[in-house]
């Protein structure tokens, strides 16, 4: 804008190519407060995380300025998803249901001294085989949970199914934890892809303007050709700062899919 009012200053272009120039940077300024406003709220959010007051918070380079994030290196084990928080709490969700098994089963078993007197066999112990055919003869007595009208029994089966289910679930987690990897691997992917080749469409653009304004400036070519080349260049720009923010965020999806990063 500043070249078109220094050459409409000097006779060579028109009112209409200044108007022409102010629309492309007021068009630009209008991105800024929204941008402004959202910064402010994130450093509003991180300062609540870290337990501070609201305020700004200390930054280093731009985003398009910083380093590359790392390159998710290659043989990475599935047993990294053993960390995940849901993985854990199934498996031990499994453990204790077959638990629940094992102390539903033992109420069958009689809690009986095997010793008596002198630490020969006890009555109770006697009792449990008599008769002709010697056949379990079990008397019941109070303090034996066997004879609950089966209770025990019903015990047992809820305790297996609820062992069915815990493991039904525990698969389910599983398969949940490889396909979110699986889709965080892929979007990876895409992400540093679509980053490649919009950076290569911003070179190009900052080319076409840069020769643009040379054209403009020989007389051989409109100040709209520029104006435009302009534009397309600003929004290739903003178009790349979201593709290396959303590379950035499905960097951090993939280090929560494997429970943690990569590291052992």
């Amino acid at each position: 804008m500043e070249l078109i009012r220094i050459r409409r200053q000097g006779g060579v272009a028109t009112l209409l190519e200044l108007r022409q120039g102010e629309q492309l940077v007021y068009t630009a300024e209008l991105a800024i407060p929204n941008i402004e406003q959202l910064i402010e709220v994130t450093e509003n959010q991180l300062s609540l995380l870290l337990g501070r007051s609201p305020g700004p918070i200390t930054r280093g380079h731009p985003l398009t300025d910083q380093e590359q994030p790392p390159a998710v290196p290659p043989g990475l084990p599935s047993s990294l998803l053993e960390r995940r928080p849901d993985i854990r709490a199934a498996e031990q969700n499994l453990v204790a249901a077959n638990a629940f098994i094992g102390v539903a089963k033992a109420a069958y078993f009689p809690q009986i001294s095997l010793t008596g007197f002198l630490g020969f066999q006890s009555n109770q112990l006697s009792s449990l085989f008599t008769g002709p055919t010697k056949t379990w003869q079990f008397v019941p007595q109070l303090t034996q949970p066997i004879f609950t009208a089966g209770r025990i029994g019903s015990n047992v089966r809820l305790a297996k199914a609820q062992q069915e289910a815990a493991l039904v679930q525990y698969e389910k987690v599983i398969q949940t934890a490889f396909v979110e990897v699986s889709d965080a691997l892929i979007q990876y992917r895409k992400a540093r892809e679509v980053r490649a080749k919009q950076e290569q469409l911003v070179t190009t653009l900052q080319d076409r303007s840069s020769l643009a304004y040379m054209r403009y400036r020989g007389g051989v070519d409109t100040l709209l050709n520029a104006l435009d080349a302009d534009r397309d260049l600003f929004d290739a720009e903003l178009g790349l700062a979201q593709t290396r923010r959303n590379e950035l965020l499905v960097l951090v999806q993939l280090y929560r899919a494997l429970g943690g990063g990569w590291q052992q």
